[in-house]
């Protein structure tokens, strides 16, 4: 055991093996359990309470892959890992599983989890396993007989006999050598075109963002061929360094901490620690509390909240890719549309998955070719009018100073990241609508997709249509009144996150050129506004002014009559009451 104190989080969904496992490992020396947790939603909300309070509470996380059992908690289980590494690259991850098969394996290791062992690994083989990982090595626990085995550190001490058995007999070791010698001639190959085609100048930003793309994905394949088909020993006798491969931003990053050894836990930059705002409000109720229906308002909590994580994921990607492309800062309203798009995209691909079928009828319909038809309503009715959306891009790729509300704030002010937070918060509520928009267009009353994304009140074919009709409503008025009336007043509507539900809250931008390009019913709209501004101070003021001359007849003159004739009938009465009674008195007196 390292002298490092070791603080792990541990995830797993069984709750027995929870406590057992914790309780053996707080009688390890260093070793400290800062956590327990149960949920992926758990483990995220824990992470970003970590990254904002104090980053060193944590240098390991170990979990499970879903239950370990059905595949498709598995394939949520890889899913989550990969989200895990697009928001904490720097993480260590040890998978401590019941799975065993051999593509689910490699499949977690190529998203960027660092090691593995199977659950039944004898507890001082976990222990050195997890400080390994912690430190920034691997160590993957497998059967030789099933797959060549990547090795731990050159430096590290073996752990197990099974990982001490590095080198395989000499035919096996040739034909691997010749293998990564033939997979590195072919990626070195590609990776020259493709860098050769970036220093093409002129080069459009979209391109150029695609190929930075391949060149990292290239370099990230070179990486892992040497890792997995080169041992310890050959890797010492061919003069191949870890620290000389080229490597992506997040593996360098990972072998220089790994060198270093300085927590690990740390987003150090404003992105990380804007998402890990995020990530933690998505623990709030996530209803509805506006008068506005939103598309997003038929799933259950957990789709929204899924859904959510997986659009601020792609958001995360698409900004990495954004950077490795250098893209310049006047660039960013020219690509706008097609950075919307491809997040658009990116988020249905993914959340209903690139090859899910539904049957329908006789006919059995590929669901994300179906509801990417739907483009052109949703860029018009959506993603064209997300605001602020060059503003958010700039702040997390250049740093700029963020102007909103008629006030410019420093980068890094609480007021701009609490003001960034609201853009982006309503960015990712937005791309949601957009998602589940084509959803409601043509699929929206398939029973499987009821049973499996719907709130229960949106069960009966009735109240998905009152609800569709309701959203028709509502582009209606956006459209035709509400737009325009924003428009006119130099403002933003923003959904954001509350810790009540999903809340609306407006602020101030210039908005002097969509104003100038508004016709028709729109322009009507905000002329009535101006000419309802213009004559209401002096409508009031008449109204005032009459309301004042009624006032002074009513009392002062109409009052004060009525208030005369009132006494004078008092007075009659009085007197009259008072002869009657002088009247009495004086014939008792004669009786």
């Amino acid at each position: 055991m390292s002298d490092r104190h070791l603080k792990l989080l541990l995830f797993d969904q069984d709750p027995i093996f929870r406590l057992g496992l914790r309780v053996a490992l707080e009688a390890i020396p260093n070793l400290e359990v800062t956590g327990v947790v149960e949920s992926d939603t758990s483990t995220l909300q824990i992470l970003a309470e970590i990254a904002q309070k104090d980053p060193k509470q944590v240098n390991l996380l170990v979990l499970e892959f879903g239950n370990g059992r059905s595949t498709t908690s598995q394939q949520l289980g890889l899913q989550f890992c990969r989200q895990l590494k697009a928001l904490y690259p720097n993480l260590p991850i040890l998978l401590l599983s019941s799975v065993q098969e051999q593509g689910l394996l490699l499949a977690a290791k190529s998203v960027g989890v660092n090691g593995y062992c199977p659950k039944g690994t004898p507890l001082p083989e976990l222990v050195a396993a997890m400080q390994e990982v912690a430190d920034g090595g691997f160590y993957w626990f497998r059967d030789i007989e099933a797959m060549a085995l990547p090795t731990p550190r050159a430096n590290a001490t073996p752990h197990s006999s099974l990982l001490t058995s590095n080198s395989s007999p000499l035919p096996f070791s040739k034909l691997r050598n010749n293998l990564r010698l033939s997979g590195i001639t072919y990626i070195d190959a590609t990776l020259a075109a493709v860098t050769a085609q970036l220093q093409v100048p002129g080069l459009p930003v979209l391109d150029r963002a695609i190929l930075a793309g391949q060149r990292r994905e290239l370099l990230a394949a070179r990486w892992l061929l040497n890792r997995l088909l080169v041992s310890s020993q050959e890797r010492q006798e061919e003069h191949i360094p870890v620290a000389e491969q080229p490597l992506t931003p997040s593996l360098s990053s990972a072998i220089q901490q790994r060198q270093t050894v300085s927590p690990l836990l740390s987003p150090g930059t404003l992105q990380s620690e804007l998402f890990a705002s995020c990530i933690t409000k998505f623990q709030f109720p996530l209803r509805n509390v506006t008068d506005v229906p939103l598309e997003i308002d038929i799933f259950r909590e957990d789709k929204k909240r899924e859904l959510f994580y997986l659009i601020l994921q792609k958001l995360s990607q698409q900004l990495d890719e954004l950077r490795a492309s250098q893209i310049e800062i006047n660039q960013l309203h020219e690509v706008k549309i097609t950075l919307l798009y491809d997040l658009w995209q990116g988020s249905i691909t993914d959340f209903f998955g690139r090859f899910s079928r539904i049957k329908i009828g006789n006919k059995n319909i590929e669901i994300v070719n179906l509801l990417l038809k739907n483009t052109e309503v949703v860029q018009r009715d959506i993603l064209n009018n997300i605001p602020l959306v060059c503003e958010l891009y700039s702040y997390l790729l250049f740093q700029t100073e963020l102007n909103i509300d008629n006030t410019s704030y420093p980068v890094m002010s609480a007021e701009a990241k609490s003001q960034t937070l609201m853009i982006l918060e309503n960015l990712l509520i937005q791309i949601a609508n957009a998602v589940v928009q084509p959803l409601l267009n043509s699929l929206a009353d398939v029973e499987v997709i009821k049973q499996n994304l719907y709130g229960r009140q949106f069960i009966s074919t009735r109240e998905i249509e009152r609800f569709r009709n309701d959203l028709s409503w509502k582009y209606r008025l956006k459209n035709y009144i509400d737009e325009p009336k924003a428009v006119f007043e130099s403002r933003y509507e923003l959904f954001v996150i509350a810790p009540r539900g999903i809340a609306n809250t407006s602020v101030y931008a210039p908005r002097n050129q969509e104003l100038a390009k508004l016709s028709n019913i729109p322009l009507i709209v905000t002329l009535l506004l101006e000419f309802s501004d213009a004559i209401a101070p002096r409508l009031k003021s008449l109204l005032s002014f009459v309301g004042s001359g009624i006032v002074f007849i009513l009392t002062q003159i109409i009052g004060r009559g009525l208030g005369l004739i009132g006494r004078g009938i008092l007075q009659g009465i009085g007197s009259v009451s008072l002869l009657e009674k002088n009247l009495r008195r004086n014939s008792d007196r004669t009786k």
